[in-house]
């Protein structure tokens, strides 16, 4: 891998002293998965802040290869995109193009764009994981990187009042202190009627890394008024007993068995 880019860190557009994004071209490169891709504008935005490169971590589930570019196809646990690695023609250099097998994690650096309706990677950087630890890094610092974006957005005015650096952290904290000394029952945390439903909508979801989403919510329990759900799920976060995973409308519980 470039010795350049590291683990995919959070890198974005420069911002001020007061925390407000300059008015420049987009830079940076910002962790993500691919479901995040899929629902983002052409020029990829998080808060507010622009990144002119992304990073995802995923499996090859296929691999085309024609005169001008390899197309891999990758998939995580969020879904698949494309990713084009383009070729210059150059025989020789062309015979250097990475050499990724089917069925294997790889890391990829690129720009999304927009092809035929579809989002799909312009491949910057492609490697093989040395590790599959580096899988549940890249998945902490996809949680990281959205939380360090909505801190400074708070700090410019977007979205919220300002914050420190860990408010973002604050949920999966009191999950610590609501756990000292062992599992808590779900009536046990205080929460009753819409409350509790709820909760026990998010413990019991299927995917344990993304989490659901408001939309699913909404699906399940329509009989809840959106802005009476949105207050419910605000309100648990703030004291606790759920946090955001992916964006601002999908949830993880805290208190996890």
């Amino acid at each position: 891998m470039d010795e350049s880019f590291g683990a995919g860190g959070f890198d974005a557009t420069q911002v001020g002293g007061s925390g407000v994004q300059n008015d420049q071209k987009a830079e940076g490169v910002v962790p993500l998965v691919i479901q995040q891709i899929k629902k983002a504008a052409d020029s990829f935005q998080m808060y507010g802040m622009s990144f002119g490169m992304v990073t995802i971590v995923g499996i090859v589930r296929n691999i085309e290869h024609s005169s001008t570019k390899i197309t891999y196809t990758i998939e995580d646990h969020t879904g698949q995109i494309d990713a084009h690695y383009w070729l210059d023609g150059d025989s020789e250099a062309d015979s250097k193009a990475p050499s990724i097998l089917l069925n294997t994690y790889v890391r990829i650096f690129g720009s999304v764009r927009n092809q035929g309706g579809a989002k799909v990677l312009m491949v910057f950087n492609i490697d093989a994981l040395s590790s599959i630890n580096e899988l549940t890094t890249h998945l902490l610092e996809v949680l990281n990187a959205r939380y360090m974006a909505e801190d400074f957005a708070k700090m410019a005015g977007v979205g919220g009042s300002g914050g420190g650096y860990n408010a973002g952290y604050q949920p999966q904290t009191n999950s610590f202190n609501n756990n000292f000394g062992g599992g808590a029952s779900d009536n046990s945390l205080g929460l009753t009627g819409k409350q509790l439903m709820l909760y026990k909508a998010v413990k019991e979801y299927k995917d344990d890394l993304t989490g659901i989403s408001k939309q699913e919510l909404h699906k399940k329990f329509n009989h809840i008024p959106m802005n009476e759900l949105e207050n419910i799920m605000e309100n648990m976060t703030t004291e606790g007993h759920i946090y955001t995973s992916i964006d601002s409308e999908h949830w993880l519980p805290t208190d996890v068995e």
